[in-house]
């Protein structure tokens, strides 16, 4: 099919512009920093802060919470690859990227509404739960079946119990702390030392 203005052919389907996912992107991600809801959220309303037509966004997402979880996936910094030196280094390196996320506002106020509108919106909070959370979880729990297996922990060691504490200590410091005081440099550290100290073989 040639285009009117150039005469070149364009091969069949429609050419996705990188350019135009990102600005439709952060417009929603912006919307929703800036509060507005899942519910209240419209494809129009994007489309508009985008500066795309809404078609341009359906053809890309079948819908606004398509559209959201991958917004927000977005803001999830992917894993940074773990040396692999020793589950206390491991565990360290992966605590640390959560710290590093909780500094940007942004992130925060995302993250949030993921979470507590689960209920209202369970197919996006079980798309982001595969998308964001679950990948993250099975690296985390590859470093602590790692050290069992070596004998660096406990063969008895629970797994997913030392999971939700690792993780869980730095969510309480990073989403739930009582002000903005500047989270401790060390904290990683600390987190991976008090709960390891128990668990090593």
């Amino acid at each position: 099919m040639a285009t009117e203005q150039t005469g070149t052919v364009r091969t069949p389907g429609r050419p996705r512009s990188e350019k135009a996912e990102k600005a439709i992107i952060d417009a929603a991600i912006d919307m929703i920093a800036e509060g507005t809801g899942v519910a209240e959220l419209s494809i129009e309303a994007i489309a508009g802060r985008a500066g795309v037509g809404k078609t341009t966004i359906y053809r890309r997402w079948s819908n606004k919470e398509e559209l959201v979880v991958d917004a927000l996936a977005s803001l999830k910094a992917p894993i940074p690859e773990l040396p692999g030196w020793s589950v206390r280094d491991d565990v360290i390196r992966y605590l640390s990227v959560m710290q590093q996320e909780s500094r940007h506002p942004r992130t925060r106020c995302i993250m949030n509404i993921a979470l507590s509108e689960s209920e209202r919106f369970p197919h996006l909070a079980e798309r982001f739960r595969e998308i964001v959370i679950r990948p993250r979880r099975e690296v985390l729990r590859a470093v602590l079946q790692r050290g069992v297996a070596s004998g660096e922990l406990r063969s008895d060691v629970d797994v997913e119990v030392t999971m939700a504490a690792l993780s869980g200590a730095m969510m309480f410091f990073t989403k739930w702390r009582d002000n903005d005081d500047e989270l401790p440099a060390d904290l990683a550290e600390r987190i991976t030392d008090l709960i390891l100290s128990g668990l090593h073989a």
